[in-house]
């Protein structure tokens, strides 16, 4: 396979992972929007430009905080390199240079999510945004499905390897940013707010029934952060990320013939989430903890790119 071919791929999973992210963070948002008392509505969309690291680009863009403009921009904004528009302009543009190596559903699902933003320059309200979104969501899925599908070679892996890098990294950041900047001042832990802004997490990976099956008890922001962290059957989780890093790089390491530096990181982070405990996770401070996994999760794409020869 040639290196800009997995490169593509690889990049392919990347952009559909963090576009189908940006849109559950959208409308888990909204719904907590809808639901809170303020000022905690106006938090909650500063804690979204936050986790997909957009606040300065929204400030540049003189937009009023609330649920319309910061929607516009995570959905719509084409100078938003973390838009759900720019993601599907670049997950398009990468699966044109490899549509060999894609299956049909796959490229129709991308194309299709393409197309369906397109035209449009208006959120609308709540209401419409919602609407839009599910569309986003629906064909996001549609990928997933196509993936699930295709043969099990070196293609398969290079789009499973770019989605569970950047699943990884969305998740670090989503339990970063609760814990320690989105509770509004003056309002107390286990509150209602508090409880509702975790059940939005829960919401934003897809983990509320996941949470119930794992620990059978009322809600708990320890026990959330633990299954965020530790547990591998999560897919979303930093874990069960980390699981599939490694899979991958294995099986692409004796397809091609290719192992080094990505699959020692890879095997090393999986290592140390296996012996990690929530209590060591608080112990040297959550903040702490998720952004060495960030800067770790980093290191290891960029040997990735460099063992693949992405350039």
């Amino acid at each position: 396979m040639l290196s800009r071919t997995a490169a593509s791929l690889y990049w392919i999973g990347r952009y559909v992972e963090r576009a189908e992210f940006t849109a559950r963070l959208i409308e888990a948002t909204l719904r907590l929007d809808a639901l809170s008392a303020r000022p905690a509505g106006k938090t909650a969309w500063e804690s979204a430009l936050l986790v997909v690291g957009a606040e300065a680009g929204f400030a540049g863009s003189g937009g009023e905080m609330g649920p319309g403009p910061v929607s516009a921009f995570l959905t719509l904004a084409p100078d938003n390199p973390s838009s759900i528009r720019s993601c599907l302009d670049s997950a398009r543009w990468n699966a044109k240079s490899v549509r060999t190596a894609l299956t049909r559903d796959a490229w129709e699902t991308i194309n299709r999510a393409w197309l369906g933003l397109r035209g449009v320059n208006d959120m609308g309200d709540s209401r419409d945004t919602l609407a839009l979104i599910e569309r986003v969501r629906a064909e996001t899925r549609g990928f997933e499905g196509a993936l699930g599908r295709m043969l099990r070679n070196e293609a398969y892996a290079f789009l499973g390897l770019g989605a569970a890098i950047e699943r990884a990294d969305n998740t670090a950041r989503l339990i970063d940013v609760k814990y320690h900047l989105l509770l509004p001042e003056g309002e107390k832990v286990g509150g209602i707010i508090d409880r509702d802004q975790w059940t939005t997490i829960l919401h934003t990976v897809s983990a509320n029934t996941a949470y119930r099956w794992l620990y059978r008890e009322e809600l708990k922001p320890w026990l959330v952060a633990d299954m965020l962290i530790c547990k591998r059957e999560l897919p979303r989780s930093l874990a069960g990320s980390a699981v599939e890093v490694v899979e991958h790089l294995a099986f692409i390491g004796k397809r091609l013939g290719r192992q080094g530096e990505a699959d020692r990181l890879a095997r090393r982070r999986l290592d140390n989430l296996g012996r990690t405990s929530i209590d060591s996770v608080f112990g040297q401070g959550l903040h702490e903890y998720l952004e060495g996994f960030l800067i770790e999760n980093a290191v290891l794409a960029q040997a990735i790119a460099a063992q693949f020869r992405f350039g």
